[in-house]
């Protein structure tokens, strides 16, 4: 597709969609710096470590929203100058979850390829959606898990306080 289509295409997206698009490039961005550093000294911002988050309980608006920030990832992942692959692009899509308060479970697994060499993979779930790292992320076993869980148990305490307060 030449450079004049995708420029008109993106100018056709809504405001909404131009901005999330922009943010998932800078989260992007960020994840490729995140993979600088020591995993050790960056594992802690990925979440609770072997916490998985719940796989029900989402809002239809919330689950079209994870969708949404899927689609902007991986659409942005394919133009960015730097190797933006699976743990680039879950970290990405963590941080843009985790901006709008929807909890997500980052997946790290490890297997072997078609010639016996060891492989790694990402992938991130938020509820029953794969959101990045869907395409073979069943062949790994998992090494790894990182849940942030946005603090749903407070925001529940929240809403039941506010209950007894209005009435």
């Amino acid at each position: 597709m030449s450079l004049y289509r995708k420029a008109r295409r993106f100018m056709a997206y809504p405001v909404s969609m131009k901005l999330m698009l922009a943010e998932a490039y800078l989260y992007l961005a960020w994840g490729r710096v995140f993979k600088l550093f020591p995993f050790q000294k960056v594992s802690p911002s990925l979440g609770e470590h072997m916490k998985e988050t719940p796989y029900a309980g989402y809002t239809e608006q919330e689950l079209s929203l994870v969708r949404q920030i899927s689609r902007a990832v991986h659409t942005m992942s394919r133009v960015t100058w730097w190797e933006s692959q699976c743990l680039v692009k879950a970290v990405a899509a963590m941080k843009m979850l985790e901006r709008r308060g929807i909890p997500s479970t980052l997946y790290l697994g490890s297997g072997r390829d078609d010639k016996g060499m060891m492989v790694a993979h990402a992938w991130l779930r938020c509820g029953s959606y794969i959101v990045t790292g869907r395409e073979g992320h069943e062949r790994y076993a998992v090494v790894g898990i990182f849940g942030k869980d946005m603090g749903a148990g407070d925001l529940n305490l929240k809403r039941s306080s506010d209950k007894e307060f209005l009435h």
